[in-house]
């Protein structure tokens, strides 16, 4: 009889340690295919780099019309919006968004530059140059920046903000209207894991 207890008592230890090593598989378990967490922690969608470089065929300018491009900012890290020069009140807070995303960085906005490019040739306010000065503002060939840009289903490349890696490669897509809280988490989430830039 006692060696039966001792075996019992034996069998009960080794199904307890069994089920305390086999508990965090279980809990993953259960939260995968169960509860179904979000995918991913980022607010903007991520863009294959490889299937968005940098066209040859934008054709930026300034806007005096010297030659100028987005790879003159390659190392650091790039916010851009897209609008023609006549900037209505959607294209002037991505403007306002923008200046304070990168102001909010603190010891790391002097790794972003701003640039808008501007899809037409009439000229620019200069009440509005003024005020967001520091954003470089190129001039680009409309068909080719909507050929390379991917929009939303239901949006147009000028409704967003976009991101450009350092390396010089489009990897992030922000929504319509993006709430700048969650746009400034990623940006500092995306500095923070960044090595070059």
């Amino acid at each position: 009889m006692e060696k039966n207890d001792k075996q019992r008592k034996g069998r009960w230890k080794l199904f307890a340690v069994i089920a305390i090593c086999a508990s965090p598989l279980i809990a993953s378990y259960l939260t995968y295919y169960v509860i179904k967490p979000e995918g991913r922690t980022n607010y903007g969608a991520l863009i294959d780099p490889r299937a968005h470089p940098i066209p040859a065929a934008l054709g930026t300018t300034s806007l005096e019309g010297k030659p100028a491009g987005l790879h003159d900012y390659k190392g650091k890290w790039v916010m851009l919006q897209i609008a023609e020069a006549d900037c209505q009140e959607p294209c002037r807070k991505r403007l306002h968004d923008m200046r304070q995303l990168r102001l909010a960085q603190g010891k790391d906005m002097d790794r972003i530059e701003r640039v808008w490019l501007v899809t037409d040739d009439k000229p620019l306010e200069t009440v509005l140059m003024r005020e967001y000065d520091g954003t470089h503002m190129l001039r680009a060939r409309p068909d080719a920046v909507k050929s390379w840009l991917p929009a939303d289903t239901g949006t147009a490349a000028s409704d967003h903000i976009y991101m450009i890696d350092p390396l010089g490669n489009l990897m992030m897509r922000f929504p319509k209207d993006a709430d700048p809280n969650k746009m400034k988490k990623d940006i500092a989430k995306l500095l923070k894991a960044s090595r070059i830039g």
